[in-house]
């Protein structure tokens, strides 16, 4: 049998284990008191049942201790037998030893019961409780009508009602009180796993995101850089070849081969650059789209136009998200479009509107839609809410639209 021990700060309700025991100290010192006071032996006035202090000290200590343990996450014949047990010390207490304040130690059993049974289980303590403290008002009643025969009948109903009616409010707030407790602490846990999950989900997309970047990555130095060395290295084993007997062919070669390591080396680079954490490296938007564009020049020859109408600072990401498809523009028109004429526009409204356009082949849509360029720049744009749209055709050039909200737009 697995034991839950209710320890002072794992406590569910830690003020009412302070109250519990304040309740016992207080029922323990009357009964103290007691062991010192001894009635007159021979007194007219009728004296009420002979009371063992000792006996409820130790149903008292008893109850107590049994505070310490629990059985909260037991099976249902644990707690109906350790129920049992406070109702049988409870009623050892109250039969034999004529406790005084029975009240206080009906109320220990009310709050333990709230954490032991759900809602429907509790009447049945409650029930005993009440009837339990009916019975001891009711004998207290008598035995007060005994030595004071003069209190009128209507006053003792009083006493009776008012006192039951007081007892029983307090057992109704008790169940609130607790309820309500052990209520927002459930909450607050499934809060908390509810954001443990969430953490897990993030780390994972976080993860997945990565995964799918160095794979777009990898194919991209896999056939653009891969490719490149490949005939560089053909072309170093022609020039050996050739060295010596067709030198001219040779040397052109080598120029071949010259531009082709030039070209790796910067395919190298623009991989480097898109595995920074910030692309941009402190940059404006402008000028991170002034040097794509001068580094697109300088490899294709064409000089892209671009016009840019940013009246407000934007957020990061929404900057890093318009640079990042822009780049990816521009990487596949390198590769693919054989264009001749680039435009690049981004005008800041209620959205961030991106237009990219060429002149080149084209092609066709429905055929080029997995594309890890293609992928990442609508994932990107929908990643922030907006929407991505692309307008070609084959022999018709390529436009493509991104409209980025700036909701969060910073100051």
């Amino acid at each position: 049998m697995r034991n839950t021990i209710i320890k002072i700060r794992t406590h569910p309700i830690r003020f009412l284990l302070y109250f519990e025991w304040i309740l016992l100290i207080l029922v323990a010192v009357t009964e103290i008191v007691t062991l010192s006071f001894h009635p007159p032996l021979r007194s007219p006035i009728p004296m009420p049942p002979p009371r063992s202090p000792i006996l409820n000290l130790f149903c008292l200590a008893s109850l107590g201790a049994m505070g310490l343990w629990l059985p909260i996450n037991e099976k249902w014949i644990d707690k109906i037998i350790y129920t049992g047990s406070e109702i049988g010390l409870i009623l050892l207490a109250f039969l034999v030893g004529h406790i005084r304040m029975l009240p206080l130690m009906l109320i220990i059993l009310v709050i333990r019961n709230c954490f032991l049974f759900k809602y429907q289980s509790r009447f049945l303590i409650n029930g005993f409780a009440f009837i339990l403290f009916l019975w001891r008002e009711i004998e207290r009643v008598q035995h007060l009508a005994l030595r004071r025969p003069f209190v009128l009948p209507e006053r003792l109903i009083y006493l009776v009602f008012s006192s039951t009616i007081v007892f029983s409010l307090v057992l109704i707030f008790l169940q609130l009180l607790v309820d309500a407790v052990l209520s927002e602490r459930q909450s607050r846990e499934k809060l908390a796993k509810a954001n443990a999950q969430l953490r897990q989900y993030a780390l994972r997309i976080e993860d997945i995101a990565t995964l799918q970047e160095r794979n777009r990555i990898a194919r991209d130095i896999h056939d653009s850089l891969g490719h490149s060395l490949t005939v560089f290295n053909l072309h170093l084993e022609a020039v050996l070849r050739l060295w010596e007997s067709e030198p001219a062919e040779a040397k052109e070669l080598l120029r071949e081969a010259k531009q082709l390591g030039s070209t790796a080396l910067k395919e190298v680079r623009q991989s480097v650059a898109t595995l920074r954490s910030d692309p941009l490296a402190g940059q404006s938007l402008e000028e991170a789209i002034a040097s794509l564009t001068e580094d697109f020049h300088k490899s294709t020859g064409i000089s892209p136009t671009y016009h840019l109408h940013l009246q407000q600072p934007i957020a990061a990401e929404v900057k890093i998200a318009a640079y990042r498809i822009v780049q990816e523009a521009l990487t596949n028109i390198y590769k693919y479009a054989q264009a001749t004429e680039v435009s690049i526009q981004i005008q800041l409204t209620t959205y961030l509107d991106l237009i990219i356009q060429d002149n080149g082949q084209g092609f066709n849509l429905e055929q080029n839609t997995t594309g890890f360029g293609l992928q990442g720049m609508r994932e990107r744009t929908l990643a922030l809410g907006g929407s991505f749209k692309i307008v070609t055709a084959p022999g018709a050039g390529c436009r493509i639209i991104a409209h980025l909200p700036v909701s969060s737009t910073q100051n």
